[in-house]
């Protein structure tokens, strides 16, 4: 059975002071981002324990967005000069950037580290990304180079010592959602948690949500062989279902109470004195 715990963290973790104006806030380089709050383990959860971030009211299927981006760049770097499809975020002062594109630079950089009575409980970050993914659409031998140097930061920041293949946070990030409510892997967990633990989560509370409305959510879950848990998979059977099932009764009413051209004519024929 699948173990899930959902925490919505992005207004409890604005001091009260900025309440009134959270976009403020989250721009403040002097405010701290620095958040903690407790969750209690109910059910017995097994490692590994998936951990995920989930944005509500995100549109990163807007056609703009999506295409913001250079696949080609982002695995030959350098080497490929054609970033025309990265606008509006393709060089600063004259430099390219890689990875250019909105969908690069909108990078989600929240991080979350987990305690469990005095212990830190270390989080694997490693293997979050398709493999597919790191192996043929980042290079290898691609760094990042001139990014978020401009005057306004979307969101991480990239370690320029690190090839593309090596920042799975990225990989994850670029890999876009089709639905404005999304979430994907931030790390796992490898022990188990038990009843009536108490997890005490410390946050960064980084990334600017604030400006459209958009909502965060911490989300710990375990999986079963079927994977983890999909709330929007079986809405969608039950809605194609149920949509089958008005639509089989629909024609069969509209069956019964017609009458082939056929019948109706005999019918009328033998009250007239016909016979066969």
């Amino acid at each position: 059975m699948v173990v899930e715990i959902v925490y919505r963290y992005d207004t409890e973790c604005v001091p009260v002071s900025f309440r009134n104006n959270m976009v403020a806030y989250i721009k403040d380089s002097s405010a701290s981002k620095s958040c903690s709050f407790s969750l209690e383990i109910n059910k017995t959860m097994k490692a590994p324990i998936f951990i995920y971030y989930q944005l509500d009211n995100y549109y990163q299927n807007h056609r703009r967005y999506v295409k913001s981006r250079s696949d080609k760049q982002l695995l030959h770097g350098l080497a490929y000069n054609d970033t025309s499809s990265c606008k509006p975020v393709q060089s600063h002062n004259g430099i390219p950037i890689v990875p250019c594109g909105l969908v690069a630079w909108s990078l989600f950089n929240d991080t979350y580290k987990f305690v469990l009575g005095r212990s830190e409980l270390k989080v694997n970050r490693k293997n979050i990304a398709w493999k597919s993914d790191r192996k043929h659409k980042f290079g290898k031998h691609v760094y990042p180079f001139n990014f978020q140097n401009g005057t306004l930061i979307g969101g991480g920041n990239l370690d320029p010592n690190i090839p593309l293949s090596d920042h799975e946070d990225l990989i994850v990030w670029m890999r876009t959602a089709a639905l404005p409510s999304f979430r994907k892997l931030y790390g796992r967990l490898e022990e188990d948690l038990h009843a009536d633990d108490v997890l005490e989560v410390k946050l960064m509370n980084n990334y600017n949500t604030y400006t459209f409305g958009g909502r965060k959510k911490l989300v710990i879950s375990t999986s079963s062989w079927m994977g983890g848990r999909n709330d929007f998979l079986g809405f969608a059977y039950i809605f194609v279902g149920s949509s089958s099932l008005l639509i089989s009764l629909f024609f069969t009413l509209l069956h019964m109470k017609s009458r082939p051209y056929g019948e109706t004519n005999y019918s009328s024929w033998n009250k007239m004195g016909g016979s066969s």
